[in-house]
């Protein structure tokens, strides 16, 4: 088999996603994806990765990985081209899926559980505006989410209040307008519902501090990002200061990035990215490297279906998976659109997709769509198999 065509499709309505179709000479499309930022990926993808592995065998997705990863390293590897990188190796997994009729999971090792615990990232999109309703009453979308089958949910209070100070300072009464939605939420229904607070790398650590000192009676589930993960060492002081656990980070890419934060014991719950850190098998790669210091891994998951159902698999097959990120305003207001995936909460949990692959295949509505954006890259390729390490300066060094 091999790789004919790399086809990226973007759609006006939904301008944060870029979706990859890999294609074969067998017939056989896979899907990949990923999410933000999508200018740089998209140029990646078409102007980088497919000269490099048109006409290559997509099942050899390890050689094709690291052969990728061997050209991109050579001028800093973490950034547009991972992110490209990592919506092209979820296809290949979708081929091999497919070629094999066999679900990601299987082709993993198989399953360590049959349901996925998630948390709702209260974004808003379309009907659903959960990002507006925990500002207006957040008890209410609480009880919203709970009829959902949503049992943990992640706001984010304190943001607004970092720009004044470029996130220098706090002061008392801004925490107290921050705590307003966290009161709001545990006076509607208590401890029925676990509550994380995402920090967006907003504030520096004495702030913090403050904040999380200030939110410990209300035994929040995380903090999440507190810090940009440039700053390991202050982070770890951080989660020394509070008995909330403390989560990082999806901005680091690859297992070298997520090495040395395992090994200074920054925070005590990892978060990956499978469709920015490198793609499936790297977030096994990552989860496993955290499991040998203990250490759970929460899988975010804010794109669209084809990032959700490939953390589906993983959450399936991970052993120290903690939960699988999601987005009600999401999976209810347009996976269904795009694509013939559509799941449902219950308990907390999801269902694992079924069929081949990945589980998820695009509408042909959606490839009809009038505002959608098409670029297709074909043709022979310049590697010609070849597996040479670095970077290549000229064409002709790689024909």
């Amino acid at each position: 088999m091999k790789i004919t065509a790399i086809e990226s499709l973007q759609w006006k309505a939904y301008p944060r996603l870029l979706t990859v179709r890999v294609h074969t000479d067998s017939g056989i499309i896979g899907l990949g994806e990923t999410v933000d930022k999508i200018p740089g990926a998209k140029a990646a993808l078409h102007g980088t990765i497919a000269p490099l592995v048109l006409s290559q065998d997509p099942l050899d997705i390890e050689g094709l990985w690291r052969f990728l990863m061997d050209n991109i390293m050579y001028h800093g590897y973490a950034g547009a081209e991972t992110r490209a990188l990592s919506a092209f190796e979820v296809a290949l997994w979708d081929i091999m899926g497919v070629h094999y009729g066999a679900p990601l999971y299987h082709l993993l090792g198989g399953k360590t559980r049959d349901e996925i615990p998630t948390y709702n990232t209260c974004i808003g999109f379309g009907r659903y505006q959960d990002y507006a309703a925990w500002h207006e009453d957040a008890g209410a979308l609480a009880r919203s989410l709970l009829e959902d089958g949503i049992t943990a949910m992640k706001i984010w209070p304190f943001d607004q209040f970092s720009e004044g100070s470029f996130g220098q300072r706090i002061t008392g009464a801004e925490i107290e307008k921050g705590l307003i939605p966290v009161r709001q939420i545990r006076d509607a229904v208590g401890a029925r519902m676990d509550i994380g607070i995402e920090c967006h790398f907003r504030w520096n650590r004495v702030s913090m501090e403050r904040i999380a000192r200030a939110l410990e009676p209300y035994d929040i589930l995380f903090l999440e990002d507190v810090l940009p993960p440039v700053y390991p060492d202050e982070i770890k002081e951080l989660s020394r200061k509070t008995s909330i656990p403390i989560i990082g980070s999806e901005l680091l890419l690859t297992r070298w990035q997520y090495r040395e934060w395992l090994e200074k014991h920054v925070s005590q719950i990892l978060m990956t990215d499978a469709v920015w850190n490198g793609g499936i098998a790297e977030t096994r790669k990552i989860a496993n490297l955290a499991e040998t210091f203990g250490v759970p891994i929460v899988l975010h998951n804010v794109a669209g279906a084809i990032c959700h159902a490939a953390c589906m698999h993983l959450g399936a097959h991970i052993p120290n998976l903690y939960y699988v990120e999601s987005c009600r305003a999401f999976y209810k207001e347009y996976y269904g659109v795009l694509t013939d995936y559509e799941p449902t909460v219950s308990d907390g949990h999801f269902a694992l997709p079924t069929g081949a692959g990945l589980g998820v295949n695009l509408r042909e509505s959606a490839l009809q769509r009038e505002d959608v954006i098409r670029e297709v890259s074909e043709g022979a390729g310049l590697a010609g198999g070849r597996r040479a390490m670095g970077d290549h300066w000229a064409v002709e060094e790689i024909r």
